[in-house]
């Protein structure tokens, strides 16, 4: 047994006794004791929104405190994500961030000052594939055609995402690194623009949140002509991954969501935390809301460790092969 040398050991007896020293205890035990805030890094209505709403919302009812959503948009979600990278580690102030300003905006932007690395993570929320389309103008309508046309003419077609370094640009360079293609890029500030020039067949490929993409696909104004994630949608079936064709077998990207906090998070706090995610991601009414959008929730355990190491090399090497910089 190790002794403490009696004059520390009259200090710890004053603390013990005034009460100081469980402070830090007290504060994880008690946690949380007011409203938390989650920070979602893009305007409200999009995907990583309703994401944020909806484990704001069950998180509200697990914690029993009120949460809120604040909407923090700017630089492809990377100033809400540096907001709460630099935010006291209490728990109060939490991230519902995508995998751009997790992961992408850092290896893209030298503006970008924090990593992946800066947060605690909570867990993975869910994914939602992303869909190449082809304007109704190119006469292009299967993968098969995709592939054997730009192959047969490089540098002749043109391919719109909604931003330099956002995930829909780095899946389509994916697919061309995969299967040796190649075509132009013209990012976009948004999605709306990038549809109005695959209508007029200005741009002839793009790329979109599935979600995003569907109506404008049921409607026969785009083709579908597969989604960027191995494993069919349960919420459009009939569009085949692009991994089923032989030239692009190993596409498996897409949009996912997690929840993170700032660094150094007490180990109490960031418990309490990945346990009310864990009851949230089998809730059926969390589930339905976002199954009913096309997301699939993530499974249980996710090693956010490792998943975020493996992300951000995957991301690196397609940033590496496109040379992306903004």
């Amino acid at each position: 047994m190790r002794f403490i040398p009696t004059s520390l050991s009259s200090v710890l007896s004053l603390v013990l006794a005034t009460g100081l020293m469980p402070a830090a205890h007290a504060q994880a035990g008690t946690y949380p004791d007011r409203p938390i805030t989650v920070v979602v890094g893009y305007p409200a209505g999009g995907s990583t929104d309703l994401a944020g709403r909806a484990v704001a919302d069950q998180l509200a009812k697990k914690l029993g405190v009120a949460v809120v959503v604040e909407n923090v948009g700017g630089a492809g979600g990377a100033i809400g994500a540096h907001r709460v990278s630099r935010s006291a580690p209490d728990g109060y102030t939490l991230l519902l961030g995508a995998n751009n300003e997790i992961a992408i905006n850092r290896l893209v932007s030298p503006s970008v000052k924090y990593s992946y690395k800066d947060f605690t993570p909570i867990g993975l929320v869910a994914s939602t594939p992303m869909v190449l389309v082809a304007s109704t103008q190119s006469g292009i309508k299967t993968a098969d055609q995709f592939v054997s046309a730009v192959k047969a003419s490089p540098g002749k077609y043109t391919y719109g995402s909604s931003g330099v370094g956002t995930a829909l640009h780095l899946s389509a360079e994916m697919a061309k690194q995969q299967a040796g293609l190649f075509m132009s890029h013209i990012p976009y500030r948004g999605v709306g623009p990038l549809t109005t020039d695959l209508y007029s067949g200005t741009v002839d490929f793009g790329v979109f949140v599935l979600s995003s993409g569907l109506p404008h696909i049921r409607s026969g104004k785009l083709v579908a002509l597969g989604i960027t994630e191995k494993k069919r949608s349960a919420v459009a079936p009939d569009i085949a991954p692009l991994a089923d064709h032989p030239a692009l077998s190993n596409m498996d990207i897409g949009v996912w969501s997690a929840l993170m906090a700032p660094p150094n998070l007490p180990e109490a706090v960031a418990t309490r935390l990945r346990k009310a995610l864990a009851e949230i991601l089998q809730t059926p009414d969390f589930r339905k809301k976002l199954e009913d959008t096309g997301s699939v929730v993530a499974p249980l355990n996710v090693d956010m460790g490792k998943f975020l190491v493996d992300e951000t090399a995957k991301y690196q090497k397609i940033v590496e092969f496109a040379n992306i910089k903004e």
